[in-house]
């Protein structure tokens, strides 16, 4: 039995200029930090021929690896070079879909991680996050871009480049661990009560990056400062950084915002948050608040109505947390 840990993530700026729309044009950027939530994927052999795959909602039982219908998975096996005669069960700390905290990419890391492991070898966390970019973004031609996949498979708190001939440049941010736990500590998640797909979003958020230049590109460039600020130990500065980025981003598409939200984040920033942004595509999941401590009591207390997810800062990626051997005998 194999078993991958997988941790989410959430984007503190910069997000979206990791789609192809921008970073084909100007180099993207993304300040994103791992969280303590995960998508664990378990593995182990049948002693038949049959390929079992339990995830939410379903059951799966094949034959071929051709037949499963999880897409995520199917090629994550084809990858992998998983040929028959074994099972695998999925599991999420939250629910998985539409959660905006990078749930599907995660998921498709972990399951890499996991068959790598199986067949006996151990994937270093750039293969990890390449082929898992091309399982979702080549082979099943999803909108997306690739900050998810690289920050599932990094962890910790990372500043990516996205170059525009495709390479992908990985930084670790590692200021001193005061300022991370200040960072934590201020970081508060809430969810909407919404889930949505965030392909129809990401899509076209694409097809209307040429018409905001101005708004991407200071995205951008809030990215790099919230890197700066948060090597500085400037942490205030992140989280009001997580505001401009919210208010550019909530005009770059239709549905990136709602009513609903709208009057979620104004009723925060009433109670003393003061930045705040979706943390995926929009139209639901979770949205990410920051408040300096001696405001943290009264908003929580204002949004009391809300379900907050307790976060920490994970400092890993994806990796194996069990790995036992056995023969099983045919």
């Amino acid at each position: 039995m194999i078993i991958s840990q997988t941790p989410l993530r959430i984007s503190l700026a910069g997000g979206g200029t990791d789609l192809p729309a921008f970073c084909r044009r100007r180099e993207g950027g993304v300040l994103s930090t791992a969280i303590d939530k995960y998508i664990f994927v378990i593995i182990q052999e049948r002693f038949d021929d049959q390929i079992h795959v339990n995830y939410a909602r379903r059951k799966e039982v094949v034959s071929e690896v051709s037949e499963v219908q999880h897409d995520l998975a199917r090629e994550a096996m084809l990858m992998a070079g998983l040929k028959r005669g074994f099972e695998v069960t999925t599991l999420a700390d939250i629910p998985s879909e539409g959660s905006g905290l990078g749930s599907s990419s995660a998921l498709t890391v972990g399951l890499l991680n996991a068959f790598h492991a199986y067949r006996g070898r151990q994937a270093d966390a750039e293969t990890l996050a390449r082929q898992a970019c091309a399982i979702e973004i080549d082979i099943c031609k999803k909108p997306i871009g690739r900050q998810d996949q690289y920050i599932a498979a990094y962890g910790g708190a990372r500043f990516f480049t996205f170059h525009k001939d495709g390479r992908v440049g990985v930084e670790a941010v590692e200021p001193p661990d005061q300022v991370l736990r200040r960072l934590e500590s201020g970081l508060l998640l809430y969810f909407t009560n919404k889930t949505r797909s965030a392909d129809k979003l990401l899509a076209e958020q694409g097809r209307r990056a040429g018409g905001n230049r101005a708004a991407w590109d200071r995205i951008r460039e809030l990215a790099e400062d919230s890197r700066a600020a948060l090597l500085s130990g400037d942490v205030d500065l992140v989280g009001r950084n997580l505001d401009r980025g919210w208010r550019l981003k909530r005009d770059l598409a239709p549905g990136v915002s709602t009513p609903e939200i709208d009057a979620f984040y104004a009723k925060a920033r009433r109670a003393g948050a003061i930045g705040g942004r979706i943390t995926g595509a929009g139209g639901g999941g979770f949205f990410l608040l920051y408040a300096p401590e001696l405001r943290r009591p009264r908003l929580r207390k204002a949004l009391a109505g809300y379900r907050e997810l307790p976060i920490q800062l994970e400092p890993d990626g994806s990796k194996i947390v069990l790995n036992i051997k056995r023969r099983v005998w045919k």
